[in-house]
């Protein structure tokens, strides 16, 4: 049954990745900026259908770019959960580049690259950043540098706070909440050892996934910048990590995608 049900899925996903890359390339050069938060929306939605995944949002999510969203990081889900939601330009570890497919999607699409352990490449994801917030982009933030189960929340890294605060810009910290089958789960959480292929393997095959996308109070500039870039980050992670580990609410909501 699971194999049956992972096949069709698997195509579907091939299939949708594959037009996306090609309105990348074909589209998103000549589009404006508002057609292409559009496009990456629907698509965004689309592809969470089509693996199965229900996306309930909890919250207020801000309306108006630019701005920065911060969020704990527990699958390469998250990357199209938070754009189902808010089209965002996002932050990622340069080996995202090499996936198949995906990665090639996230190169085109205008994601900020950056190679871990290498002090000169902050500073060059920070220039971009700034760039993306010029052209009234919104930026996604994953501090925690790498995925978790999705029980708890790691240390922040703060660097990249400091974009946003150069910038003006407020931010929004976002809690992401696994479930499975209606109560908390780790089952679809891309750590350890896993690999990629075993990870849709995981996802595509089973059923009862969702994902909480819980928008908590913005973050305003002007407290940002008197506090400071690790204050900032540690008073996201707070908010952050405090939505992560309360006990998970019923699933039943009335604004789910």
């Amino acid at each position: 049954m699971r194999l049956l049900r992972f096949i069709p899925r698997l195509v579907l996903l091939i299939l949708w990745i594959i037009t996306a890359l090609l309105c990348v390339i074909g589209v998103f050069p000549l589009a404006s900026q508002r057609l292409r938060d559009s496009v990456t929306q629907g698509w965004s939605r689309a592809l969470m259908w089509l693996c199965g995944v229900q996306v309930i949002i909890k919250g207020e999510p801000r309306k108006r770019p630019p701005f920065m969203l911060v969020a704990n990081h527990v699958s390469w889900v998250d990357i199209f959960v938070l754009n189902s939601v808010c089209p965002t330009l996002f932050v990622a570890k340069n080996e995202v580049r090499r996936w198949p497919l995906l990665g090639w999607l996230a190169a085109g699409s205008g994601t900020v690259f950056i190679q871990r352990g290498r002090r000169s490449a902050l500073g060059k994801a920070s220039i971009q950043i700034r760039e993306r917030f010029a052209r009234g982009n919104v930026v996604g933030l994953f501090p925690e540098g790498t995925t978790s189960s999705g029980y708890d929340v790691g240390p922040f890294h703060s660097s990249l706070f400091q974009a946003a605060i150069d910038s003006g810009i407020d931010i929004q910290p976002v809690a992401l909440r696994f479930l499975h089958t209606g109560a908390r789960s780790d089952y679809v959480s891309f750590v350890g050892e896993q690999s990629m292929v075993q990870n849709i393997w995981r996802l595509l095959s089973t059923t009862g996934v969702a994902v909480e996308a819980v928008f908590l109070p913005v973050m305003p500039h002007a407290d940002c910048f008197q506090q400071g870039r690790s204050h900032a980050a540690a008073h996201a992670r707070q908010a952050i990590r405090k939505a992560v580990i309360a006990q998970a609410q019923s699933t039943s909501v009335t604004d789910s995608l």
